[in-house]
């Protein structure tokens, strides 16, 4: 779901994604009721399960809620994080920073996507509030779904993603809050217009065609 493979609103049937992922019905009857709590997936009854739907609108208030909850979570952590928290803050940069290099077409691929949520999971870890950690990351998670929604191509050729990243750590280690918030805010908030851009720009093309 999170790598683009299932479209938003596509229906989750038991038959099919057994079929895809070598599952038994047993273990889907476990697993989709746990992405819909993540805020993944929707369940109706007659209807069963189904990705979540994607607009322009609910990524606004996505967005939204994300800088309300990540900033605070990032603050926390900058000011609270201990020195395992800098070294894991550091090392899941570097092991970004390689794979993105490693890539030959420069786009995203899955193997980024790992990386990435692992050095934004690992900025948010150093807040010694539980809660807090979990919400943001739930509403992370459910962002991703809007990255594969778009267009990657877009996002990769309009902005310098590697060096946001790097500010970011660099104001993180170096213990300064108002820097890593402000940071994290724009950085949060340059996605979702990059977002917002490429679906924009996919709708013009699929009305082109159908002329």
């Amino acid at each position: 779901m999170l790598n683009g493979r299932l479209d938003p609103g596509s229906r989750l049937g038991f038959v099919d994604l057994g079929e895809r992922y070598k599952v038994s019905t047993g273990v889907l009857r476990e697993v989709l009721p746990r992405l819909v709590e993540q805020g993944l997936a929707t369940s109706e009854p007659q209807l069963g399960f189904r990705v979540i739907d994607v607009s322009p609108i609910r990524l606004s208030r996505l967005t939204d809620a994300r800088v309300a909850i990540e900033t605070l979570v990032t603050r926390e952590a900058v000011t609270h994080g201990d020195i395992a928290w800098e070294a894991d803050v550091v090392g899941t940069h570097h092991a970004l920073v390689r794979i993105g290099a490693s890539l030959p077409d420069g786009n995203i691929h899955e193997e980024w996507l790992v990386a990435h949520e692992a050095f934004h999971g690992a900025i948010l870890r150093g807040c010694d509030n539980g809660y807090l950690v979990d919400i943001a990351s739930r509403l992370r998670s459910i962002s991703e779904v809007y990255r594969c929604w778009s267009r990657s191509e877009l996002a990769s050729t309009t902005r310098d993603l590697a060096h946001e990243h790097r500010q970011i750590m660099e104001a993180a280690i170096a213990r300064d809050a108002d820097r890593a918030v402000e940071l994290t805010e724009t950085h949060i908030r340059r996605t979702t217009e990059l977002l917002l851009l490429s679906a924009g720009a996919a709708n013009d093309v699929s009305a082109a065609q159908s002329i």
